[in-house]
């Protein structure tokens, strides 16, 4: 599902965070979203979500507004949002927070994509998901929201305190996903692996979006090499994210 952005301000109280951001996220695509913190990325994926009430612009999914909608009703149109944190329920299992994904949908098929997806899931399905690594918890927070089947997916910072085997592992997932036909938006500092693996790109500074291009021009580009790329991964991990066909098999 093609997800558009136009014209979107947004703001806390007085404090205007959002100015004037456009952007637009194919169907079927991978977009990763760079820049500092503070430069406004949670915020323009809360406004997706519904989680942040824009001031003025519009946001379509398949062309229909859903600008100003509650995020249950954004949910229901098929996006799902993974937020930074991971937000999990640390005193219920593995399998128990993905049935909250799943609600009243049910269905075993999806839990077992899932875990296929990510197989340590069901090595861990009646551990408490307090007790996983960051790694494993990032992993259940993304399964949580696929068990939802979303057309839309958006991620805000997935790599954030992950080792950097299980980063590598978890980015190759999502690419597999946007070839499945998931449409992908990706807020991540770390912004060279995260560029390598989408197919566009876009930088965002001071609440607004200053460039836009393909991914692979964004990674050739001496300036924002020398702002966004020069610490935030290592060559191998990016190296074997974008050579990962699937993501789904390495070991942790």
């Amino acid at each position: 599902m093609n997800l558009t952005v136009r014209g979107l301000d947004a703001r806390y109280g007085s404090t205007r965070v959002l100015h004037d951001v456009s952007c637009e996220v194919p169907d079927g695509t991978m977009v990763a979203m760079i820049g500092a913190n503070g430069a406004g990325k949670t915020t323009l994926l809360k406004c997706i979500a519904g989680l942040h009430r824009p001031a003025k612009g519009e946001i379509t999914l398949g062309g229909s507004p859903v600008t100003g909608l509650a995020a249950h009703h954004v949910a229901r149109r098929g996006v799902c949002l993974v937020p930074a944190g991971r937000q999990l329920f640390g005193d219920l299992t593995v399998v128990e927070n993905l049935q909250v994904g799943l609600g009243r949908r049910g269905g075993a098929e999806r839990l077992d994509r899932a875990y296929a997806l990510f197989p340590v899931l069901r090595d861990f399905a009646d551990r408490q998901s307090g007790l996983l690594s960051g790694g494993q918890q990032q992993m259940l927070a993304i399964a949580r929201a696929l068990v939802r089947e979303p057309e839309v997916l958006l991620l805000d910072e997935p790599s954030l305190g992950i080792a950097p085997l299980l980063v590598t592992e978890i980015l190759g997932v999502l690419r597999q996903l946007a070839r499945d036909g998931v449409t992908i938006l990706l807020a991540e500092q770390n912004a060279a692996a995260a560029l390598a693996i989408a197919d566009h790109g876009v930088v965002m500074e001071n609440g607004t979006i200053t460039r836009t291009d393909t991914a692979a021009a964004l990674l050739a580009d001496e300036d924002v090499s020398r702002h966004y790329l020069g610490t935030s991964a290592d060559p191998v991990s990016v190296g074997h994210a974008r050579a990962l066909p699937a993501g789904l098999r390495q070991p942790l």
